[in-house]
């Protein structure tokens, strides 16, 4: 099953927002067995909109529209449909109750453009928005199905979830997929490949292995597919746990767990206490941790010494360090671990110093050099990074490395 996806708005085209629906939309159909064949972003002209459904129409089963259906007069996806279709647009009295209802419910008064935003066209399927004004809307064309929603992530997400999910199931014969994701950390995709790569040629040809890389990870994803009733997942998961076995100790978990979701878990379960002494990251590597639900049971705080001062006073860290090895060094965030661990009421820190960028670097240490320890009173393991010159990347980088570095160490 064939499916397409368009985003409409001027505001993609030009930058200045990213089209994160599709790559959401196009991870979750595959999920459920259809196949994204094609993701056009379209200008807010009623023509451009009206050519972009033709041409997606048809060469697929189903077109999933996101944008267009908000209360201005930019929005004007719902009368390019209604004159694609053929059709005339009603006054949808249920969606105009609903969307009273919010607004005395927020004490707010309502926009006439509120009430313009509920005249639908002919032959809707209305789709419930629990998290907006702008229902979602399908019809059915000529064999096909059309699905329009909102252009705000989060109300899309809860109109697929909610409401387009389950009428797919309901409506279309769709072939049954497992997917059984590994997460790793801070190891090469083309490296992961060469360990578990004869493995991979040797499976089925109904099952394939993906690799998925991000910054500082990648995911392998064993994927099995089979037509309604055959049941592939037990292959799918003994595939997944051979891989996981090869592939060792880079593996942190499985399916969407993150490295923050992993430390917190293990912190937890041993009863330690977390904090971290952070300078070129300025606290990224806090910031990553405490945006986990529940990271008050273990993280109790961190320093950011940015400045070697703050280095001297906040952490105690010896100005003849700082003087004979440098702010980014082995020895400097062996101290930085040292200050940490009498500064704050925790059982392991991490310390992080270097040269972030795109300045700053010289012949013997170069931007992107970057130490990372962690350590309790006992035991201090510390990591060179080298990376590149980009400054948003190296922090990324480093804090991803800071938490599987602080991860392994907790795991022994």
């Amino acid at each position: 099953m064939k499916a397409a996806i368009l985003t409409i708005g001027d505001e993609i085209l030009i930058g200045q927002i990213v089209d994160t629906n599709s790559a959401w939309i196009g991870h979750e159909l595959n999920d459920v067995g259809i196949r994204v064949n094609r993701i056009i972003s379209l200008s807010d002209n009623h023509q451009e909109i009206i050519k972009g459904i033709d041409q997606a129409v048809d060469d697929h089963d189903i077109v999933f529209i996101t944008g267009g259906l908000g209360p201005t007069k930019d929005d004007i996806t719902k009368v390019a449909l209604s004159d694609y279709l053929g059709v005339k647009m009603f006054f949808h009295q249920e969606t105009f109750d609903r969307i009273t209802r919010m607004f005395e419910k927020l004490g707010r008064p309502m926009s006439p453009h509120h009430h313009d935003q509920c005249n639908m066209p002919e032959g809707v399927e209305i789709l419930r928005n629990s998290m907006g004004t702008a229902p979602g809307m399908w019809f059915n064309y000529k064999g096909k199905s059309i699905i329009s929603m909102p252009g705000v992530p989060y109300e899309m997400k809860a109109i697929m979830t909610e409401e387009v999910f389950p009428r797919l199931r309901e409506r279309y014969s769709l072939p049954e997929i497992h997917h059984y994701t590994i997460q790793t950390a801070c190891t090469g995709e083309t490296t992961i490949e060469n360990v578990i790569g004869e493995m991979v040629a040797a499976a089925p040809k109904h099952i394939k292995v993906a690799y998925l890389p991000s910054l500082a990870a990648v995911r392998v994803r064993v994927s099995g597919y089979g037509s309604k009733g055959q049941t592939v997942k037990d292959e799918v998961n003994r595939m997944g746990e051979k891989i996981m076995d090869k592939l060792g100790d880079i593996v942190f978990g499985t399916g969407n767990t993150t490295l923050a979701q992993r430390v917190q878990e293990l912190a937890t379960t041993k009863g330690l206490k977390i904090g971290t002494a952070e300078s070129c990251t300025g606290g990224n590597v806090a910031r990553t941790l405490v945006a986990e639900p529940g990271s008050s049971a273990y993280f109790m705080g961190s320093v950011i010494a940015y400045d070697n001062q703050v280095k001297i006073d906040r952490l105690g860290v010896s100005p003849s360090i700082l003087e004979n090895f440098g702010t980014v060094s082995e020895e400097t965030v062996k101290a930085m671990v040292d200050g940490a661990l009498k500064t704050l009421p925790i059982d392991i820190a991490v310390s992080i110093s270097g040269i972030a960028g795109p300045t700053g670097g010289s012949e013997a240490k170069p931007v992107g050099t970057i130490w990372i320890c962690v350590g309790n009173k006992d035991k201090k393991n510390t990591y060179l990074l080298k990376t590149g010159k980009d400054r948003s990347k190296n922090i990324e980088i480093t804090t991803m490395y800071a938490l599987d570095q602080l991860r392994r160490f907790m795991e022994g």
